[in-house]
């Protein structure tokens, strides 16, 4: 999966040459699992139509500040546009606009939703070979670089004036890598290994029946989405769940046991720089499995339990370089549960969440939680989404690594 697989981008197309290649970005960008609008200057539809570009994106193309027909008129509005971007792209971006994006010149609606955009804009630059190197050009460039725009080099190849030589806009398999490889490169978790565990384990009573518990395995989901849209490379240990994760960065583990997920983990945990332990472990297991299904053959069954494994405590005992957070669900005396467990398992950050707080623990799309790390530092959050939740746990983790 791309990176920018679900990403909102926002083409912005000038009037060259090169605009007849837009058809063909745009299918690139829906390919890449991103929803796209188009933007386009008068002059760009002499060259490709609205059409076109509107069939391919799935979404109105705009070009004007006011769509007008017979009965009605709809005002575009350029805020609005900017605000839902997460990237702006101007491809092709000729002489003419990249002089009034760098001079604040905003006499069409592309324009303006440039000046309102508060994402990262990337442009190509598109245009003969003289104007390419024109002192103004280099100016435009310098000044637009400056206010943090992204340039999308130029390559060289024949031009639409028969000259062959610099100018000529970036393919757009090339200008998707570009970007692609720009956004991967500046992500905050790039480069880091991050373990996460979701979901319960179920411990097998005989063939057809187990002990298990309500988790969904959401949390821990959430929070592998989450890291490898950072950068980060995620191995996913999870317990039976529907739940599912198709990004590239992110390699799922499936186990059923708690033997399993320790298994699992210990195998990974050495080449890791975090370890989040959001699965809900059982703590006991039956001591003897029937190899059989047991025959309802009393009014009462007893069944003779033993301790798991303490995948969170066997971790926090071999840890060296790794940042290890585990999850607390408590019910009563909460906070001093918490701190006990982060000291006793030699954690580096709790997440304590209390089944006493409507909205959080399990089968729920929200979470409250309180962070408590090795520094005593307490910090309390309202209730929030579980993908909100994830976010800030991330937030507080690249704070510390």
């Amino acid at each position: 999966m791309s990176i920018l697989s679900g990403k909102n981008i926002l083409l912005g197309i000038t009037g060259g040459i090169a605009a007849y290649k837009t058809a063909s970005l745009v299918r690139l960008f829906i390919k890449s699992g991103a929803n796209v609008k188009v933007v386009m200057t008068p002059a760009s539809k002499e060259f490709v139509t609205p059409l076109t570009l509107s069939t391919l994106s799935k979404n109105p193309v705009y070009s004007s500040f006011v769509n007008e027909d017979e009965d009605t008129a709809v005002w575009n509005n350029h805020v609005d546009l900017g605000l839902w971007a997460d990237l702006l792209v101007v491809a092709p971006a000729t002489a003419n606009t990249l002089s009034k994006m760098a001079n604040g010149v905003c006499d069409n609606l592309l324009l303006a939703t440039y000046l309102s955009a508060k994402c990262p804009v990337y442009y190509a630059p598109a245009m003969d070979l003289d104007m390419y190197k024109h002192p103004t050009t280099v100016q435009s460039f310098d000044k637009l670089n400056a206010f943090g725009n992204i340039m999308i080099p130029a390559t060289s190849g024949e031009l639409a004036s028969g000259l062959v030589g610099e100018g000529r806009m970036a393919e757009p398999e090339d200008i998707i890598a570009f970007i692609e490889n720009d956004v991967l490169g500046k992500l905050p978790l790039r480069g880091k290994k991050i373990l996460i565990t979701a979901g319960p384990t179920y411990e097998a009573i005989d063939p057809v029946r187990f002990i298990g518990n309500h988790s969904s395995g959401k949390m821990g989901f959430e929070i592998a989405k989450a890291a490898a849209n950072l950068g980060a490379e995620v191995i996913l240990v999870s317990g039976p769940t529907n739940q599912t994760a198709t990004h590239s960065l992110i390699q799922v583990i499936p186990v059923t046991s708690a033997q399993d997920m320790y298994n699992a983990v210990h195998s990974h945990f050495k080449t890791v720089d975090v370890a989040i332990l959001s699965a809900a472990v059982a703590d006991f297991k039956p001591k003897e499995v029937a190899l059989q299904k047991i025959k309802k053959k009393s009014s009462s069954l007893v069944i003779e339990l033993e301790k798991t494994k303490d995948i969170l405590e066997s971790l926090g005992a071999i840890k060296t370089k790794q940042y290890l957070v585990g999850f607390a669900l408590e019910t009563e005396n909460e906070l001093e549960n918490a701190k006990g467990k982060l000291k006793r398992k030699n954690l580096n950050l709790i997440v304590l969440n209390s089944l006493n707080d409507k909205g959080a623990g399990f089968k729920s799309d929200t979470n409250k939680v309180t962070f408590i790390d090795d520094e005593n530092t307490i910090s309390a959050f309202e209730l929030k989404s579980k993908s909100e939740v994830a976010s800030d746990l991330l937030n507080k983790i690249i704070s510390h690594i």
